[in-house]
């Protein structure tokens, strides 16, 4: 039988001249593992806002044909512009609620500053201080 080579024992102090080393390397190796997960992520997450956004240009289509199928039934009993401005008007009553309550809610978070906590922080800050008390 041949013999397999051994490598030989490395002391102590060689073991501890090799830890800055093999710490750099499995620092190293663990951001390059690290760059590669998040990248097959971002990859992931691309393909499918992509898929996503493609299915949002379909329903905008389908939301025409809709209305297009609106504005045809309503021409059975009635002209067909008159049809037509029925279903503007109707989406454009629409458009001005949804924008009203649009309006509303951005007019909620103006500004955008955190009040309580700020007042919160302050009124910490001035018990610290002794100058008032927590409620």
């Amino acid at each position: 039988m041949a013999e397999i080579p051994r490598e030989k024992k490395k002391s102590l102090f060689a073991l501890l001249g090799d830890l800055p080393t093999l710490v750099r390397e499995l620092v190293l190796g663990e951001i390059e593992l690290l760059k590669a997960e998040v990248i097959r992520k971002l990859k992931a997450a691309g393909i499918g806002v992509g898929f996503i956004l493609g299915a949002v240009v379909v329903l905008l289509f389908f939301i025409g044909v809709l209305l297009t199928a609106a504005i045809l039934a309503l021409s059975l009993v009635m002209p067909g512009w008159l049809a037509a401005l029925i279903v503007a008007f109707v989406l454009l009553v629409v458009v001005a609620i949804l924008a009203l309550l649009g309006w509303r809610s951005l007019k909620k978070a103006i500004p955008p500053l955190p009040e309580k906590t700020i007042s919160g922080v302050k009124l910490d800050i001035n018990v610290i201080r002794g100058v008032g008390k927590r409620e």
